[in-house]
């Protein structure tokens, strides 16, 4: 045997500093040389491939990672299959996974990514059973979040569990380490949901408590705009949200809380009010400034015009900011010297620039009264002299109703033409004279000042028919008329100008004793004319009836006479002729 293999053999030297290179030279014998490496394998591990081993990291490199499993050579690791650990160092121990003890070059090859994968499922299991925290590479963005690698599973992270604050951009969080929660798992399908976000709140959680715990009302605080919706704005107080709603952003009237604010600004606000138990914080930002109405002039008093913009609109009024959180509101009434009802969208628009007149102003509830019409003159203050009663006007159909129409006969003085002023004939309905918009002549009737109203008239700009039809047709006049409709009840007749007479069936009986029917044209006699209806009753049956009545009637008075002569002449005569002239009396007396 050899020096250099008594050396080896009896020495405390390390196998992987022994120099085989001069134990070669120096030509050891073959049944030595035999021995030494038999030996040397007694040192190494015992590789079993397609198992997983541990092993200690004792070199990184940018491409690979050298391992030491103990084995006669060192594995080469992939450096990306470490990725999700970006604190490796040498000296770490790792697991790893045999795939063959050796390659073509002789070389131990090895693979952490398997030997993780073989134990994440149930590492995975153990972490979420314990709540364990765990870190976890994001690989790449995927359609609705993340692709996280956790103990070498894939896991999916959810955009919204991200971050507790709106995330803006996703692909700043691809190639980062963070830690996750696993809050999910499927174990059929070995899917597995991680959050970030619920470490934060948790975190967050705490803090609040801390916060909350501090609070008081009235304190003024620090902190940074996190989000802004439509009805507030979401402060981070430092790792604690707060609400300031829209109303506590500003004294004025505001739309959006972007007028006041931008996302990530830092402002102080002051705490209004908390709630413990539900850990909720009201902040605003409004009250930080004395409100507005406490620094408005003492000079504005009722009577001064003032200028404003329009900030809000409704069916009963505008109201008009006159300074910054100072509003006055212009009652739709206040708004134009018309009765007529109308809709401040009328008048004014969102935003537009106005003059108006001051009414009222109570100062202790922070409220004031404007009117708009008051910058006009009042057209009813002298209405009597401008429009005198009875005298003839133009005006401009505004409004038709089913009892009247209202006509404007300027900006703020209309007047109501009543269904019984529009015609001397009998409607249905204004309309069938009228038209919206329409220019008619009118007749001033009577005036109300004190409430603004006027009567008008229209068929007094003619003669009433009726006088002429009552001088015409009086009672107890027969006309020609012709038949146009029969009732149950009643008959209709029609005069040769065109007037309509009504008769009730009784009265349109004929001589023959027939009812007459339309078409039929017959005398009638005029019985009575009715002004409060604008009727004309006749009868058919007088005109025949009472010629008999008359004829009748002066047969009976020619009888009287002659029966009166007689009686006379009997006085005169003999006795002689009494037996004859008693005769002649009761013939005649007989009718004989």
């Amino acid at each position: 045997m050899s020096e250099e293999t008594k050396s080896f053999l009896n020495a405390s030297i390390a196998p992987e500093e022994f120099d085989w290179d001069a134990f070669e030279e120096k030509g050891a014998a073959v049944e030595d040389r035999e021995k030494v490496s038999e030996l040397y394998d007694k040192t190494l591990s015992k590789v079993v491939e397609n198992e997983v081993v541990e092993g200690t990291v004792t070199a990184i490199g940018k491409r690979e990672v050298i391992v030491n499993i103990g084995y006669k050579s060192e594995g080469v690791i992939s450096a990306p299959e470490f990725r999700y650990n970006p604190d490796l160092q040498v000296g770490d121990k790792v697991d790893v996974y045999v795939e063959s003890a050796e390659d073509r070059k002789g070389q131990l090859i090895l693979s952490h990514k398997k030997a993780r994968a073989l134990k994440s499922w149930d590492r995975v299991n153990a972490a979420y059973d314990a709540g364990e925290v765990v870190k976890g590479f994001i690989k790449t963005r995927t359609k609705g979040g993340m692709i996280v690698d956790v103990f070498g599973i894939e896991a999916f992270l959810p955009g919204s569990q991200i971050d507790i604050k709106p995330i803006r951009d996703y692909d700043v969080f691809v190639n980062t380490t963070m830690d996750f929660k696993i809050v999910k798992i499927n174990p059929e399908f070995r899917n597995v949901v991680v959050s970030h976000k619920a470490l934060l709140e948790a975190e967050q959680e705490q803090k609040r408590a801390e916060l909350i715990s501090k609070l008081e009302k009235g304190q003024v605080l620090e902190g940074t705009v996190k989000n802004i919706t439509g009805y507030g704005v979401f402060v981070d107080l430092g790792g604690v949200d707060g609400l300031i709603h829209i109303t506590d952003l500003s004294w004025g009237r505001i739309t959006h809380p972007e007028e006041v604010v931008a996302l990530d600004e830092k402002i102080k606000v002051v705490v209004l009010d908390f709630n413990e138990q539900q850990k909720r914080i009201a902040l605003g930002l409004k009250q930080l400034t004395a409100h507005p109405w406490e620094s408005l002039s003492a000079d504005i008093k009722p009577g001064d015009v003032v200028k404003g913009k329009v900030v809000a609109l409704a069916d009963y009024g505008a109201f008009i900011e006159v300074a910054p959180g100072v509003e006055g509101l212009v009652h739709v009434s206040e708004m134009s010297w018309s009765p007529r009802l109308h809709s401040a969208q009328d008048f004014l628009t969102l935003g537009q620039e106005v003059e108006a007149v001051v009414l009222s102003v109570d100062r202790e509830a922070r409220k004031m009264s404007l009117g708009l019409k008051q910058l006009t003159a009042n057209p009813w203050e002298n209405i009597r002299e401008k429009y005198p009663v009875g005298s003839r006007q133009t005006a401009v159909v505004r409004n038709i109703t089913n009892f009247g129409v209202f006509a404007e006969l300027e900006d703020g003085v209309e007047g109501l033409i009543h269904i019984s002023d529009l015609s001397w004939n009998k409607i249905k309905h204004p309309s069938e004279l009228v038209a919206s918009g329409d220019s008619i002549e009118v007749v001033i009737l009577d005036f109300d000042e004190q409430n603004h109203k006027l009567s008008l008239g229209r068929k007094q700009l003619v003669p009433n028919p009726w006088d002429e039809l009552e001088a015409k047709y009086p009672v107890g006049t027969t006309v020609e008329a012709t038949v146009a409709n029969a009732g149950d009840k009643t008959t209709t007749v029609t005069f040769e100008d065109g007037t309509e007479a009504v008769a009730f069936n009784r009265e349109m009986v004929k001589e023959d004793g027939k009812q007459a029917v339309a078409g039929d044209k017959l005398p009638v006699k005029v019985i009575e004319l009715r002004r409060s209806t604008r009727t004309v009753r006749v009868s058919h049956l007088r005109t025949y009836s009472e010629v008999k009545e008359a004829k009748a009637a002066a047969e009976a008075e020619g009888t009287k006479k002659a029966v009166k002569k007689i009686n006379t002449t009997i006085e005169k005569t003999t006795l002689g002729d009494i037996s004859s002239l008693a005769a002649l009396k009761d013939k005649l007396e007989k009718g004989e």
